[in-house]
């Protein structure tokens, strides 16, 4: 049991070398120190009536177990045009996924299959985007291309996006700086994924197809706290034109991290803006561990020289009666041993709060060889119990060293080469640091593996679209009807003496125009208003949500009439 306890210590001694400052400690020169860089890809749907490019109403959804039909697809990957296959692709073909799209014809034609070339581009989403763009200082383009955007994962039945740049070049003020705009792009919605199980995964159809844009900005951020700042002033530029929708899944950020001497990893469609900056902080000490093993690594073997060694597990030799054993004999399932050289101390390396090195392997394990969580054990989790009752028989299989780690995975016949592929790989993979890829977010602020960071080999002409012109009288014709400038509307509500903490929840709500109303045909003073709505309202929205939604919608209507 002792063995036990010093594992334990060993998990948390790591944390202290890996140097990691707890996120409520952390300040500015700690991310300094370590190199942090951010940036953002903001996803709004626009608000129109018609899909991007069909004539399917948008905005329309359906519940999970609502459908008329059902198509069943198999993703394969596509060359591009310089003859190479995106790494995603091929990642996503690896897991041999059965692709489910649930149809209602309400929300969904025949387009969406890909089985109707693509009618011509919603007008009222490209104005919309003209529009936005405009507000964001870009320079918009005299004509738009459509490309086609692979995606391997199921997300959309064509297994492409297409999308196209509106603007580029722009930039948004924070408090204490100004962040640039790379671009601002129009693309169609994905499909909502229900479930992702083994190699079965179900989407439902309604979002498909929606008006979508996407503003990136430059890795300019030095802090998850501006990393938050930015995304959150484009929130409010986005809902001042009152063209986009608004509430759960209709806006979605994608943050890019990186620290000296890692690379860009993509934290994948946070859904809230207050997780952005516990989320990026985690994963750039995330990065900073996988450096630090990698430092470990290259200091004991080469990475020419590292080769691991498989084995199957004979049941009949095995005294645990653990349960994952039990289960995987009932199922069938073989027991595959996994010997990792010079690995001794780094499946146990800490990596972000919770987690250790692995959880990345075991990650990867359940994307790529789809093997549902709990996949594997290995010989330096908390409590090995199985280790410490069949360790020598499973050493001597594996002719382990001392310094080696071993990790047990359960599967069968159909996945056990993928799985043992993507072991390899993964721990290759250490040798060389942060490896590029995709990660999901979770509540608590910790990242799981998602899939291999795309690269531009996905993105190749849409032979379907001609290019479309933008006339000069649209741009001029919209930027006359702009909206107050977000950073002008700030001043004001400093100039109405109203307490910044008020600020987000007016803005969000794009209240500015309803307050000067109130004001106009009241003479309550700006103050007193700004203060009911961001004090009263929104506690009585907390309490009666669609209640307040619904009576302020109504005086909405009624005040711009």
């Amino acid at each position: 049991m002792s063995e036990t306890f010093d594992t334990v210590a060993n998990f948390h001694a790591t944390k202290k070398e890996v140097e990691y400052v707890d996120f409520e400690t952390a300040k500015e020169a700690d991310y300094n120190k370590i190199g942090f860089k951010c940036g953002l890809e903001v996803h709004q749907q626009l608000r129109t009536e018609k899909k991007l490019f069909c004539r399917c109403p948008a905005s329309t959804y359906q519940k999970i177990d609502e459908y008329d039909a059902e198509v069943v697809r198999h993703m394969r990957p596509t060359l591009s045009e310089l003859g190479e296959y995106d790494g995603t692709a091929l990642m996503e073909f690896r897991t041999r996924k059965n692709i489910t799209y649930r149809l209602k014809n309400e929300t969904t034609c025949t387009y969406e299959i890909d089985d109707t070339p693509p009618f011509k581009i919603n007008t009222e989403a490209l104005k919309i985007a003209i529009q936005i763009s405009l507000l964001a200082k870009q320079s918009v383009v005299g004509e738009l291309h459509i490309i086609r955007k692979q995606y391997l994962d199921g997300s959309i039945p064509a297994g492409f996006q297409r999308t196209g740049i509106i603007g580029i070049e722009g930039e948004i003020p924070l408090k204490n700086k100004t962040i640039r705009l790379i671009q601002l792009s129009i693309e169609e919605d994905s499909a909502r994924e229900i479930s992702d199980i083994g190699h079965e995964r179900v989407y439902r159809t309604d979002r498909l197809g929606m008006p979508l844009i996407e503003t990136v900005t430059y890795p300019e951020m030095l802090t998850p706290q501006e990393a938050a700042e930015a995304c959150q002033y484009l929130r409010f530029l986005v809902r001042s034109t009152g063209n986009v929708y608004t509430g759960i899944g209709a806006a979605r950020q994608d943050v890019n991290v990186s620290v000296t001497g890692g690379t860009r990893v993509e934290i994948k469609g946070v859904a809230h803006i207050k997780w952005i900056p516990l989320l990026t902080h985690n994963e750039a000490y995330r990065q900073v561990a996988l450096l630090k093993i990698k430092e470990k690594l290259n200091a004991s073997i080469k990475p020419d020289d590292w080769k691991m060694n498989v084995v199957e597990l004979d049941y009949s030799k095995l005294t645990s009666s653990t349960h994952f054993v039990i289960k995987a004999k009932d199922e069938n399932k073989k027991l595959i041993a996994v010997n990792l050289p010079n690995f001794k101390g780094i499946l146990s390396y800490f990596t972000q709060p919770g987690q250790m090195f692995s959880n990345e392997i075991a990650d990867r394990l359940k994307v790529i060889g789809c093997l549902e969580h709990p996949n594997m054990l290995s010989s330096e989790m908390p409590r090995p119990e199985f280790f410490f009752a069949d360790g020598d028989y499973i050493r001597k299989a594996l002719n382990a060293g001392e310094n080696d780690a071993q990790i047990i995975f359960w599967t069968d016949e159909y996945d056990r080469q993928i799985a043992t592929e993507t072991i390899e790989e993964r721990c290759l993979m250490a040798f060389d640091g942060v490896p590029n890829e995709t990660r999901k977010g979770l509540p608590d602020g910790t990242t799981i593996f998602e899939r291999v960071l795309p690269g531009a080999d996905r993105m190749y002409p849409d032979t379907d679209s001609a290019p479309i012109r933008i006339p000069e009288e649209w741009i001029e014709e919209i930027r006359q009807t702009l909206p107050h400038d977000v950073s002008d509307e700030m001043k004001t509500l400093t100039e109405w003496q109203v307490p910044e903490c008020a600020w987000t929840y007016i803005l969000r709500n794009n209240l500015m125009m309803m307050i000067r109303r109130i004001n106009y045909e009241t003479d309550v003073p700006f103050n007193f208003i700004a203060k009911l709505f961001s004090y009263d309202l929104n506690h009585l929205e907390v309490k009666f949500h669609h209640l307040v939604i619904l009576l302020s919608q109504k005086y909405w209507v009624c005040s711009a009439s």
